[in-house]
């Protein structure tokens, strides 16, 4: 077990942590939706109609440009909506839970690769380069599971995956016959992963040191060519549930964090289930506006008290929309409760460890790029940050390929986007050049 220690990011000390263990229940749930755009790289094409019945693990759509991929309905129950958006794109596909649930029962005699797929797990996965959903047609080069999250305010996985952990070594076996390489699982050194047949490294340092792209690039980095997929611990053991008992597990546990929640916990929930459950009286009602986040405040998506769990998160966050309309001095306060991650207001003399409460709230406009080495400090990955943006958004497809875009996602920059003083849109520049560079190039 190697130990790798990072260095370069920093730890976003938010008010709203989770202080207890215990898992509480939802409310019930009245719909539920898959979302597309979670599953990036995906064309949607309906195999089901509004109306029809659909039963838990059986597909929804396919993906236009390979129909062997499917994304699958996490319950039982009728296809109350198809939500579509400009040019008729498919927002939502949104089930009615009715009648009694049940699970698509699957054959564990066929290939793994073909179980993947009809099951909707294979969907769960990431590719790199480009960061979609893997072309079934490759091998990739090695795969890669991250055990933990270290995003602000982030769900312990380790207690996620509770039980299912007994899972895990299956579904390295399975993943394992589909490359040619290793499996790596990346783990902290509080965490005890038994003898699973994959390759365990131990990280240890600030975020972004959970993000399954750093770790790959701290142990083997991806260079033009190669393929690795991606996936987190908890997909993994429940690729492994599968194989055993043929039938997927849809069932997950929410961590509701934040300073706009009244007391931070866990609650166990089902994929896609509607916000307003999760969070029915633990919003605080103070008359402040809040923003709700299905995922952190980093990389999460910003959704409506109506809205829905997206499927890659187990993560809501609720934080307000401002603090202080008005606030004297602005920018030039001298006040110690300002915050920065630099040494800009006194409030760095009371150390990182004293817990902030941060709205979401811009304070400033987009301005020049400043190569100033800030997204370098934020990014623990052999690559320089700024000048790969600047090809990025210049398009400039041999310096990108030169710069490491085959290796990044959007991820990887959000805390350099928190931490930018030019106020860019990284995660949207890195997912709209890495989407240009796969037209390019595929």
């Amino acid at each position: 077990m190697a130990l790798i220690k990072i260095k370069k990011g920093v730890d976003l000390n938010l008010k709203g942590k989770i202080t207890q263990t215990q898992v509480f229940d939802q409310a019930p749930s009245t719909l539920y939706a898959v979302i597309p755009d979670d599953f990036t790289g995906i064309i949607p094409r309906m195999d089901k109609k509004e109306g029809e019945s659909v039963v838990a693990g059986e597909p929804l759509y396919h993906d236009k440009n390979d129909e062997r991929i499917k994304v699958t309905s996490p319950v039982s129950g009728t296809v109350k909506q198809i939500v579509r958006g400009n040019r008729r794109k498919i927002m939502a596909v949104v089930i009615d839970p009715s009648g009694e649930q049940e699970s698509r029962k699957f054959e564990t005699r066929d290939n793994a690769k073909t179980l993947l797929l009809e099951s909707g797990l294979w969907a769960m996965m990431r590719q790199r380069p480009y960061d979609i959903v893997p072309n079934v047609d490759v091998r990739p080069r090695d795969i890669f599971i991250t055990a933990f999250d270290s995003a602000p305010l982030a769900p312990s996985l380790d207690l996620i995956l509770g039980d299912d952990k007994r899972f895990l070594e299956k579904g390295v076996e399975v993943l394992s016959t589909l490359t040619d390489g290793r499996v790596y699982i990346g783990v902290t050194p509080e965490m005890s992963i038994d003898d699973c047949g994959a390759v365990v490294n131990t990280f240890s340092g600030p975020h972004p040191a959970g993000n399954v792209g750093v770790q790959i690039a701290n142990v083997k980095p991806v260079n033009k060519g190669d393929v690795v997929w991606t996936l987190d611990v908890i997909t993994a053991a429940r690729i492994g549930k599968l194989f055993e008992t043929g039938t997927v597990d849809y069932s997950t546990v929410v961590a509701v964090t934040g300073s706009g929640i009244i007391e931070p916990c866990y609650v166990k929930a089902t994929m896609g289930c509607t916000l307003a459950s999760l969070l029915s009286g633990r919003i605080a009602d103070d008359e402040k506006e809040k923003r709700i986040i299905s995922g952190n405040v980093l990389t999460g998506v910003k959704e409506n008290i109506d809205g829905y769990l997206h499927a890659p998160y187990r993560h809501i966050t609720v934080i307000n929309e401002i603090n202080k309309k008005d606030e004297f001095m602005g920018w030039a306060s001298l006040s110690p409760k300002k915050f920065s991650i630099y040494r800009v207001f006194t409030s760095w003399l009371l150390g990182r460890h004293k817990e902030v409460d941060l709205d979401a709230k811009l304070n400033g406009g987009e301005r020049a790029i400043v190569l100033s080495g800030e997204y370098d400090r934020m990014l623990p990955m052999d690559i320089y940050a700024e000048f790969l943006i600047k090809a990025i958004i210049a398009f400039d497809i041999d310096k990108m390929e030169q710069l490491g875009i085959y290796e990044v996602a959007p991820e990887d920059f959000a805390l350099a986007e928190f931490a930018d003083t030019s106020k860019l849109e990284l995660q949207r520049i890195v997912r709209e050049g890495l989407d240009k560079m796969r037209a390019e190039m595929c």
